[in-house]
């Protein structure tokens, strides 16, 4: 089979999202002689401690991301008082974009566009935010193990590193503040031990004060010459499609399933997302389009696609996973029974 990139519009209509890019390093360690259940212990007890850290303190940094030989700045504010949690992104350079969180709701402010896109957290696991069920997946599907201590931002940090069980899922090797638990620095790698994607800060406070203003919205009511849309997951119809994965790999389960409209498709696209409660794997099947598509397999930072031909359909299956497992789910993809 002939391997292309995926084209421009093909890119714009797969869904996207902020991805927190985490990562395993090529350190050889002699691991200490205790049981794998001290281990998974160990592991679940700093990752609480870091997803507490991130929920519970008030910081204020510069986050740089580097994924595909491109490097992106922003501004994270993060503010917990008496009215709840909630977070401002704001890049510093590239197009304009506002990510504003209040609890488990995400607006997305594009100004040049002049849209809102409204998504749930899960979409958005924003650096250094740990999810709980991203806590039960890395305790459950990876290595866990210590690393070196390191300087981030001004900070000393203490790296730890989670290593996949099986092939299907990248690794992360994750830097921490030693004095908060906070991760300041998250690195994915992938399957050959090359980094994909990383984050880190470049300065940060934490503990500082702060008021609402710091993480409020652009402004309080939409304007009218703004649009307001629902997030790719979010306007899938739920149903069921009879399309199904027969052989997916262990822990990821079948989250929603339905119908969307894609820009530019003619007809409603079945999709079927799946999730390790780390990262999400989107399977999309299509009538075979009328014009010649890209098969085989690409790669855009962290997300591999992989699309293939199965009788008059176009199966695509795209995720933050190594290529061999998108490949792995696009030839498991048939009719339900």
């Amino acid at each position: 089979m002939r391997v292309r990139s995926a084209s421009a519009r093909q890119r714009r209509e797969w869904p996207t999202r902020l991805r927190c890019g985490v990562g395993v390093a090529a350190v050889t360690l002699l691991a200490p002689l205790v049981s794998p259940s001290a281990f998974a212990q160990d592991a679940a007890d700093w990752l609480q401690r870091a997803a507490t850290a991130a929920r519970q303190l008030n910081y204020v940094g510069t986050i740089v991301y580097q994924h595909g030989g491109r490097i992106e700045t922003s501004r994270l504010y993060h503010l917990l008082d008496a009215n709840g949690e909630s977070e401002k992104l704001s890049n510093l350079d590239g197009p304009a974009r506002e990510i504003v969180r209040n609890d488990e709701r995400v607006r997305c402010y594009y100004p040049d566009a002049k849209v809102i896109r409204v998504e749930p957290r899960s979409m958005h696991n924003a650096f250094p935010s740990l999810l709980p069920q991203q806590l039960a997946t890395l305790a459950t599907y990876y290595q866990f193990r210590k690393a070196e201590t390191a300087r981030v931002a001004g900070l000393e940090t203490q790296a730890y590193v989670f290593e996949p069980k099986d092939g299907a899922r990248y690794g992360h090797k994750l830097w921490a503040d030693i004095a908060t638990g906070l991760l300041l620095k998250a690195r994915l790698l992938n399957e050959r031990n090359e980094p994909i994607e990383q984050f880190a800060f470049s300065d940060v406070q934490i503990g500082v004060r702060l008021d609402r203003d710091a993480t409020k919205p652009p402004f309080a009511t939409v304007p009218a010459d703004w649009q307001v849309r629902e997030s790719p997951a979010a306007d899938i119809a739920p149903k069921e499609t009879g399309w199904v994965v027969r052989d997916m790999p262990p822990g990821f389960i079948k989250i929603v399933e339905g119908y969307r409209t894609l820009r530019g498709k003619p007809a409603q696209v079945a999709h079927i997302v799946y999730s390790d409660g780390l990262v999400a794997i989107s399977v999309f099947v299509e009538p075979t389009p009328s014009t010649p598509q890209p098969v085989g397999l690409s790669q855009q930072g962290g997300i591999n696609v992989y699309s293939r031909q199965l009788d008059d359909y176009l199966v695509t299956v795209l995720g933050e996973a190594p290529g061999a497992t998108v490949r792995q789910i696009a030839y498991s993809v048939g009719r339900r029974q």
